[in-house]
């Protein structure tokens, strides 16, 4: 085993959540040898054709990549080990955080192609492009933007790629949307957490309605325009937004995890031409850290 491959522990976490055939009765390459392929090229960054002979041929880590990023093999891998981790009680639901971090794009990164990429025999993937490709222009450069809801152990619940120019605020309510464990015993999916915790670019009316709504306490801190604006306007500018120093300071766990996350060089820069592809790599990432706990 090498350094960072899986261990025996969590290959026994990861497995059963495995793909068992390709279709048509094909069967996969094994699936462990590719799986630390990939895992070496997120860890390391390093262009697909220079991984290690000991993974097999690039070409198969990068094709399989590729085909379950598109397919959303990789987003039913991370629902899987999650609901594995709800039900042995590992999911700190006390307290969730939302936040974002930005993602130097690559330059080989710009310039995909319009049409949908063709695969070996003639087909295709069933892919859906976006225009933008999440790619975003500001005075950094070519950038992305991941906007994620973190749990108390370190852990992601949900994941969301734009563009890097995108504000934080109006990406809160679709991430949080995104979190949804499902029960192995069955009933619904869990969705709602106990207390949400943000900073001062989630204020805003819409989120803080929503989350009454949901009646999902919260901790965000009310920005200093919003405050003024609510002063001059008196008794109809209503009560202040509820502040507990105590939660807010937990926000230094969702940090912490965009740290875990970014110490995959893959994701700290993104090098593929497709928003599909450079979300897959992300879920890697996060698939990655919750079999590890």
């Amino acid at each position: 085993m090498g350094r960072g491959d899986l261990t025996d522990t969590e290959w026994a976490r990861l497995e059963p959540h495995l793909p068992k055939s390709v279709g048509r009765g094909g069967r996969w390459k094994d699936h462990r040898q590719v799986i630390n392929g990939i895992l070496f090229r997120l860890r390391t960054g390093i262009p697909w054709r220079d991984l290690p002979g000991r993974f097999g041929s690039w070409q198969t880590c990068y094709d399989r990549h590729r085909r379950w990023s598109a397919d959303g093999t990789w987003q039913r891998i991370f629902r899987s080990v999650r609901a594995d981790a709800d039900q042995q009680g590992r999911i700190d639901w006390s307290m969730v955080s939302v936040d974002s971090t930005v993602c130097r794009a690559h330059q080989h990164a710009a310039g995909a192609r319009k049409e949908p990429p063709r695969v070996r025999g003639g087909r295709s993937w069933p892919v859906q492009h976006r225009s933008d490709e999440a790619l975003g222009r500001s005075r950094g450069g070519l950038s992305t933007k991941i906007h994620l809801v973190g749990e108390g152990g370190l852990r992601p619940l949900s994941l969301l790629v734009t563009p890097g120019q995108y504000g934080d605020g109006p990406q809160m309510i679709p991430v949080l949307e995104r979190v949804r464990v499902f029960r192995t015993a069955g009933g619904h999916p869990r969705t709602r957490p106990d207390h949400v915790s943000g900073d001062k670019a989630y204020s805003s009316r819409r989120n803080r309605r929503y989350l009454r709504r949901r009646q999902v306490k919260h901790t965000i801190p009310e920005r200093r325009d919003q405050r003024a604006h609510r002063r001059r306007r008196g008794s109809n500018g209503r009560r202040p937004a509820g502040f507990t120093p105590m939660h807010y300071a937990r926000r230094n766990e969702v940090e912490r995890l965009i740290n875990r996350l970014k110490s995959f060089r893959a994701v700290a820069t993104g090098f593929g031409k497709r928003a599909f592809v450079f979300h897959g790599t992300v879920t890697v990432a996060a698939v990655r850290l919750w079999p590890r706990s």
